[in-house]
């Protein structure tokens, strides 16, 4: 190498990024030992920003552009530099570019279950993930540069997403906890949760020098052993009678292929199930006559059906017959009441459960409007 070349590459003409990368919030001019020369031109790319540090301290500023780097272009450096008059030799400076683009289809989620008392089944534990996006604040990239990044020339999401998504779980459990949403009602506020979300963890962001710019909540799931449950749950409900599912079932074999023969042993076994069954009806019954007459001791007597009962959106319960009928007396039960006992399919209102109804034959039904 020429002593000519030697000299024209320790001088930098062009300083600019061009980022190959999709994941880097800053990069550091390598100067090296290179030196800045008078009038060397500066490239700043839209969704980027120009710092040039000085010793140490932040100087000047720029935001999407082509510079000229003289003393007019460089106010604060100048001061620093004492440059009065304008200056004619190279000098060096560090120049961070800070990339102010959207960074989209950030990944967060819940790293534990969450537990939360449930109106409906009570204490349980919920999972939820979700994506978001966000972008350096250009209004003041210096924020960001010297609480986060400090002396790193190359800095990438993996140094950051971690934090953020601490930030946005920590505050989307509190916001679920305020709440107080039932699980099966969640699905139905994606959106409000999402815009709650938001708005708690602008500050903390701000914080970062980072502005958030969509949160999104995808999905929050049951633990898998209650959803087997609620599964089961809503099987029963769709089943409803078990006769007219048995017949469709059988009439379903038949038509995929099923031949009489397997069809004539699936009735077989439902007629000895239901013989069997009223023959252990039978067997109690007579058993029973047996001690009436002998004048042994009675059986016990049957245990009287227990209900919960719904009150301002709070279960209460279980309460027998004799308790819910003083309840009704006192107004305390009413015929809108919503109440369920084991076996009932869903809550019911006091006076279409057969069962409660009766405690209300005495009393008026409510006036007209």
């Amino acid at each position: 190498m020429g002593l000519w070349d030697k000299l024209t590459n320790e001088f930098i003409d062009i300083i600019e990024w061009l980022d190959p990368t999709n994941d880097t919030l800053v990069w550091r001019f390598p100067r090296y030992q290179n030196e800045i020369k008078n009038g060397a031109k500066l490239i700043v790319r839209e969704s980027q920003v120009a710092v040039f540090i000085n010793e140490g301290k932040v100087a000047d500023i720029f935001k999407p552009g082509t510079y000229e780097l003289t003393t007019q272009n460089l106010p604060i450096l100048s001061t620093l530099r004492g440059w009065k008059y304008g200056f004619n030799s190279p000098f060096k400076a560090e120049v961070y570019f800070i990339n102010t683009k959207q960074f989209t289809n950030q990944k967060w989620g819940t790293k534990n279950p969450l537990m939360l008392r449930d109106p409906e089944f009570g204490p349980m534990r919920l999972r939820a993930f979700g994506s978001y996006a966000f972008r350096v604040n250009a209004e003041d990239p210096t924020r960001f540069l010297t609480e986060i990044v400090g002396t790193d020339g190359d800095f990438n999401m993996d140094e950051i997403n971690e934090q953020l998504r601490n930030v946005i779980a920590s505050r989307f459990a509190d916001i679920l906890g305020e709440a107080k949403i039932p699980a099966l009602d969640l699905v139905s506020n994606y959106d409000e949760l999402s815009r709650f979300i938001t708005e708690r963890i602008h500050d903390d962001f701000n914080e970062y020098g980072l502005k958030v710019t969509k949160l999104l909540v995808e999905n929050i799931s049951l633990p898998p052993e209650v959803e087997a449950a609620l599964d089961k749950r809503t099987s029963m409900g769709v089943i409803g009678n078990l006769n007219a599912y048995t017949q469709f079932q059988m009439a379903n074999g038949l038509e995929k292929g099923g031949s009489g023969t397997d069809a004539a042993s699936m009735g077989m076994g439902f007629a000895m199930a239901n013989q069997m069954a009223q023959n252990m009806n039978l067997n109690q019954q007579s058993f029973g006559n047996v001690n009436a007459n002998a004048g042994g001791t009675p059986p016990p007597l049957p245990a009287s059906a227990t209900f919960f009962i719904a009150v301002n959106g709070q279960q209460q319960g279980p309460f027998d017959m004799n308790k819910l009928k003083e309840m009704a007396q006192q107004g305390a039960l009413t015929r809108e009441t919503l109440v369920w006992k084991q076996g009932m399919a869903a809550w019911q209102k006091a006076h279409e459960v057969s069962d409660v109804s009766p405690l209300f034959a005495s009393m008026p039904p409510p006036l007209p409007g």
